[in-house]
């Protein structure tokens, strides 16, 4: 494994009693949970007020969904920058100061009157949302007993199993009830208590010599991962792949391959990429960009199935995903004792063939399909997709030195990302060809099951990389247990 060994994974914890959080710990868990799930939320809250704001603001819809594109491409520039950054300035500081661009952009967002201040000012939200999990994530595992990083994973990773369930439903009631600002509004009392408490309760943290910034290698790393974000919402948007997406996607994968040559070569890298000689991150930093474009992406079909073929509004299309929520959240509950027991390969494989085995019956949607039997398949499957995503950081972060976890944070993040965004663009073309043509309600209800079957596709792809997570954990567990008897 190059010159990172990798220290004794889940072998002791299923051993021994699990080390009880301490004060400071379930503390900072809170404060981290509040930031956390105002950023994932407000990616998937604002998608159902789009028609909305372009009623209001008077523009094409092409034009607001620029909201989204601008948040999701701050968000993504920033995320290379916070493991220096949480060194220069203290992790517990830059989450503060994430949490507070965050809320003043939500601000700036509910004020706005015209689409290009709602565009800069959720530039602006995105700055500081990109930050906010990174920096979270920094903060608790500094904290943490090794035994308890699954534990921790599973309260922390809530809000990114639940974000795309329940952020149509909060987003519907919201618009409905008090018009499109209030989806902005509401952030403001919530990120300010979050911004208090994170001053109040987070370890002081002064931060230290963090070596010069490479500003090259930021360049290299903001742009290639802001084109890449472009190119694929472009195509998202406009359901094809054009001359200038391809050409932005291209560019972008130029930069980012730049980005990791010049970090195998500089000396003070912005992100370590030697940490990809370690097997067992490699595999699970594989597996969570697999799991991002079959589990993720799969999550833009059903709210469009019951908009485009069941005639629901968005209120109870939020309500029809509900299922799904509870079914992540119950098996979210389970991540946690599972992966200390079986280890987050097994875990995360288990919940992977859950989800891909749980997509099947979605093959066969009828514009009459019973709500009982879609609630019992949308349950099953986010059981399955609440067993995956947890369990694979958990084996990601276990197997590093504490000090290069600030690394392997935002590598984690924007793989998981990326690999939505993908699986979200070609799910988009595919049913954009499959509903051509159809404008009776049984075949557009016939093309979102032929589109399901891609998600099937990128599901039993994604099984690949987890049962190689799987067997090296399985590999490695079995070393360090030879190790200790020998020893």
């Amino acid at each position: 494994m190059g010159g990172m060994s990798a220290v004794p994974t889940q072998g002791t914890a299923q051993s021994t009693v699990p080390v009880p959080f301490s004060p400071a710990l379930r503390r900072a868990i809170g404060v981290i949970m509040i930031g956390a799930s105002l950023s994932f939320l407000d990616s998937t809250v604002v998608n159902v007020a789009l028609d909305t704001v372009a009623a209001d603001l008077a523009v094409p819809l092409t034009e607001v969904q620029w909201t989204v594109t601008a948040y999701l491409l701050a968000f993504a520039a920033v995320i290379p920058v916070t493991a220096w950054a949480a060194q220069r300035l203290g992790a517990a500081r830059l989450y503060l100061v994430s949490l507070l661009v965050f809320t003043l952009g939500s601000a700036c967002c509910a004020l706005s009157d015209s689409i290009g201040q709602l565009v800069a000012s959720r530039a602006l939200q995105g700055l500081g949302g990109g930050a906010i999990m990174p920096v979270g994530t920094i903060i608790w595992t500094r904290m943490a007993d090794r035994s308890q990083m699954a534990r921790v994973m599973s309260m922390v990773g809530i809000p990114i199993v639940l974000a795309p369930m329940i952020g149509p439903l909060i987003g519907g009631l919201l618009v409905k009830g008090a018009g499109w600002q209030s989806i902005f509004w509401i952030n403001i009392p919530l990120g300010l208590v979050g911004a208090v408490l994170a001053r109040l309760l987070l370890p002081r943290d002064d931060g230290s010599e963090a070596g010069p910034l490479d500003v090259p290698g930021l360049v290299l790393a903001a742009g290639g991962l802001v084109g890449l974000t472009y190119g694929l919402a472009d195509i998202g948007t406009r359901a094809e792949a054009t001359a200038r997406s391809i050409a932005v996607l291209v560019t972008a994968v130029v930069f980012l391959v730049l980005f990791v040559v010049r970090s195998l070569r500089v000396p003070h890298p912005l992100l370590d990429m030697r940490l990809y000689a370690n097997r067992l991150f490699s595999a699970a930093a594989l597996t969570m960009f697999s799991l991002g474009v079959a589990l993720f992406g799969g999550m833009i079909l059903l709210p469009l199935y019951f908009q485009i073929v069941r005639g629901e509004d968005v209120v109870s299309t939020g309500l029809l995903l509900v299922p799904s929520g509870v079914g992540a959240l119950a098996a979210n509950r389970l991540a946690a004792p599972l992966t200390d027991k079986l280890g987050g390969g097994t875990t995360a494989l288990l919940g992977g063939l859950i989800a891909a085995v749980c997509t099947i019956p979605f093959l066969f949607l009828t514009a009459g399909t019973s709500y009982p039997l879609l609630a019992l398949a949308m349950a099953t499957r986010g059981a399955g997709i609440g067993l995956s995503l947890t369990p694979v950081m958990t084996s990601a972060y276990r197997t590093l030195p504490a000090q290069k976890i600030k690394d392997a944070t935002p590598q984690l993040n924007v793989l998981q990302r990326v690999g939505g965004s993908i699986g979200t663009a070609v799910l988009t073309i595919v049913l954009s060809h499959q509903l051509a043509g159809r404008t009776r309600p049984s075949g557009r209800a016939q093309a979102f099951g032929d589109t399901f079957g891609w998600v099937i596709v990128a599901a039993v792809l994604a099984i690949v990389p987890t049962i190689l997570l799987f067997v090296t954990e399985r590999a490695q567990r079995a070393a360090s247990t030879a190790h200790e008897k020998h020893s």
